[in-house]
């Protein structure tokens, strides 16, 4: 089946109707061309009866079923201009020739078929006219100068008053339905592509808040479970010396107080940058679905620079020396600054270290090694075997089993390496390597 482009509604689709047409609208339109063709087609058959030589109801038959067959111009263009072309010789089905030019031009039909159809109708019409006109001319008793040019002109301009309009508007019609629809498809894929767009960026909304709340998780784990820890080994060193020695115990609950306090500071310092990246958020009206992942960004680099450095080890591992814990600090390479996420991911994975041997080695002997070297920084906590003497023991502090996810976690996401393991003497081992973000970043400028 052909198109036209009449069969297609206002929004661009087609209702299925009966047999080829989409409407009926479109019935209606090409019964009552077919109505009139055969009207018009048996009024020219009278004509052709008397000149044919034949009885004047087979001419009328025969051009009622000639003119229906305009009925067909949406299924077979082809086929109805085909059969107006035959026609032409008997001077009928005029209305049929035009409207199937029309149809056809406008239709899927490759150009050349049409083209070819046009030329076919245009001679022979021309051929007819010609013809017409030159009896005309001489029944009229015309001279016969004039007549030398008047016949070929006449002739001319009537064929193609019969075939190029038709043919014409066709192609303007089928190039502007053809237009249309195209523009349709592409408003299609566009409206596709939008929502496409839509849901990855709510996916990576989703993402970013997920991540965010990773990340303050292990933030939260950090700076809880280790204060915590101290502080819990210190009550119970505090409880094992509060007779005996009286002096030890009031430096204890001094040290209980202090890191009390130091984690306090450091939840007030992470929710203080909370509320500033949700302030933002607040703020910004309408709030766009990334802006939630911009958010979460600005909010890790700004924990990022306020958060501990490489510089602060010293003082972390002078608190786990206070707790009882016998811990050695082996620097090397020359000082040097790395990017404000790469320092505090270091010193977060040394603090989560040194919490895990206060929860699961109790009195064992540590080493912790950084070694700074141009574009990454290494770190390793190793560990012996716990002392089952050792009077921190009697704490008993609670593993939630997120430590070394949460070490994991953060190494990786800087594009490093992270492994972990026991030793062969019973101990364990913790060692990372981070690239350093900003060195990395000149190179590949």
């Amino acid at each position: 089946m052909t198109t036209t482009g009449e069969d297609q509604d206002g929004t661009g689709t087609t209702a299925r109707g009966r047999l080829w047409w989409g409407r009926r609208r479109s019935v209606a339109l090409d019964v009552g061309l077919g109505i009139v063709s055969a009207v018009e087609c048996a009024l020219e058959g009278v004509g052709f009866a008397d000149k044919a030589a034949i009885p004047v109801p087979v001419g009328v038959l025969f051009g009622l079923i000639v003119g229906s067959v305009l009925v067909l111009r949406r299924r077979w263009p082809i086929a109805v201009v085909l059969v107006s072309i035959a026609t032409t010789p008997a001077e009928m089905g005029f209305l049929m020739g035009i409207v199937g030019l029309y149809t056809l031009a406008a239709s899927d039909v490759p150009r050349r078929i049409t083209a070819t159809l046009a030329a076919m109708s245009l001679t022979a019409t021309l051929i007819v006219s010609y013809v017409r006109v030159r009896q005309d001319v001489q029944s009229a008793d015309f001279d016969p100068e004039p007549g030398a040019w008047y016949v070929p002109t006449m002739a001319g301009f009537m064929s193609l008053a019969l075939t190029a309009p038709p043919v014409l508007f066709g192609l303007y019609i089928g190039a502007r339905r053809r237009l249309m629809e195209s523009l349709r498809e592409r408003a299609d894929s566009l409206e596709q592509e939008l929502s496409l767009l839509a849901d990855r960026a709510e996916q990576r909304a989703q993402w970013a808040r997920t991540e965010e709340r990773t990340r303050i998780a292990r933030e939260m784990h950090d700076v809880v479970a280790h204060r915590v820890s101290l502080m819990v080994v210190h009550s119970a060193a505090l409880q094992a010396v509060a007779l005996k020695d009286p002096q030890k115990a009031v430096k204890n609950a001094a040290l209980v107080g202090d890191m009390g306090r130091q984690a306090l500071t450091e939840l007030r310092e992470m929710l203080g940058v909370l509320r500033a990246g949700g302030d933002e958020l607040r703020a910004a009206k309408p709030v766009p679905l990334v802006a939630v992942g911009v958010a979460a960004a600005a909010a890790a680099a700004a924990a990022a620079e306020d958060g501990p450095s490489l510089a602060d080890l010293e003082s972390l591992v002078g608190q786990s020396r206070q707790a009882g814990m016998v811990v050695e600090l082996v620097v090397q390479g020359e000082a040097r600054e790395y990017a404000p996420e790469v320092e505090q991911t270091a010193y977060r994975v040394v603090q989560e270290a040194l919490t895990n041997v206060h929860k699961h080695a109790a009195g064992a002997k540590v080493m912790v090694r950084l070694a700074r070297r141009d574009a990454e920084v290494a770190m390793q906590v190793e560990n012996g075997a716990p002392d089952a003497d050792g009077a921190p023991a009697a704490a008993r502090l609670p593993s939630g089993g997120n430590g070394l996810v949460g070490m994991r976690e953060r190494v990786l996401a800087l594009g490093g390496v992270f492994v972990s393991g026991p030793t062969d003497v019973g101990g364990f081992r913790v060692s990372a390597v981070l690239p350093d973000r900003d060195g990395y970043g000149e190179q590949q400028l």
